[in-house]
Formats: structure tokens, sequence, C-alpha cells
């Protein structure tokens, strides 16, 4: 199984089939609006319009889960993104990705082994500190918070996974390795 055996909603309904993604270079995210890394919108919109004509695709999930940042339905989630980020990556209907109810495509995710890349010691510290105040990530693996990067490559297979305090710019070089 790869990322490219999934279906998931768009945010104006229907389904995209990622495998009309196969061959592309995949970062799928977890994102929310009302949180502290916002702001790397910013950064994930600069790799999008670096590399989308060489074959990567931004898929982004909003994800009330966590602190509840993400409160505004599909539309008002994609009008701030392209007013205050001017967004044009695919940004798919909200979702949960983690419990009962999470997307099949993050439940598969999760479960691919890869070990979640931090930031270096304050990265950690930050992280011990959203562990704290979590209370979606229950399980072994469960996404820990907002903004949660997976890399998948052209054969649609988890290349590595990036902590929220991870900022996407970080990982070009690898973005840009995959791509090559």
């Amino acid at each position: 199984m790869t990322a490219f055996d999934f279906k998931v909603s768009k945010r104006k309904g229907g389904e995209l089939d990622l495998a009309d993604l196969r061959g592309k270079v995949l970062l799928i995210v977890n994102t929310a609006t009302g949180c502290g890394f916002t702001p790397q919108y910013k950064s994930l919109e600069a790799l999008y319009e670096a590399y989308h004509e060489t074959g990567l695709e931004i898929l982004d999930f909003p994800c009330n889960q966590f602190g509840n940042q993400a409160p505004g339905d599909d539309a008002q989630i994609h009008e701030f993104c392209t007013a205050r980020y001017k967004t044009q990556f695919d940004q798919l209907a909200k979702i949960e990705v983690n419990g009962e109810n999470a997307s099949p495509l993050f439940v598969w995710l999760k479960t691919q082994g890869a070990e979640e890349i931090n930031s270096g010691v304050k990265g950690k510290l930050t992280m011990k500190a959203i562990d704290a105040i979590s209370t979606s990530a229950k399980e072994s693996g469960d996404i820990r918070w907002n903004f949660t990067k997976f890399l998948i490559g052209r054969d649609g297979c988890v290349v590595a996974r990036y902590a929220p305090t991870v900022d996407p710019s970080d990982i070009e070089k690898e973005i840009v390795r995959l791509l090559g």
C-alpha cells in the first residue's frame, strides 16, 4: 500500500484520488489557522511556488483536534489562508487525524514507522510542552499537534515525518533530492 491508494475529500465536495498524483513528491500537512505554527503557511507556499512545476504537491488538511485552533468551516479556513498567506496549493476538507474518526490516509501515515524528526533542543522542548497539553494524541504514533508533516516520495512511500516545530523551509533540501 502507498499514499496513492487513498482518496480524500475535497474542500468543495467530491474526492481527490491520490492515484492521480502518482509520480509526484507529496508534502502532507495537518494544519490550523489559529496556531502558533500557522505562519508556516508562508514557507509551505514558498516551497509550492518553487517546486510545483517540477513535481511537488502540497496537501493541506485542516484539523481542529488540537486546542480547537481550526474552528471555521472549510470555506472560512480557505479564505483565511488565501487572503493572509496567498496559498495556492490544495487545501482539502477538514479532517480528524487521531481517534476513531481519523482519516484513513492519516491512519496509514502514522503506521509507516517514520520516526518524527524534530528541530533541535528548542523544538524538543516545545514538543514536550505540547505533549503536556495535547489531549488528542493517545496512541503510539499519533499526530501530536498541528503542522505535522509527512514527506512522500514519487513511489508513494513515506520518506520522513517532521514535527510541527520543523519549518517547511528546513526540509527543502530533502524535497529537492526527491524531485531530482
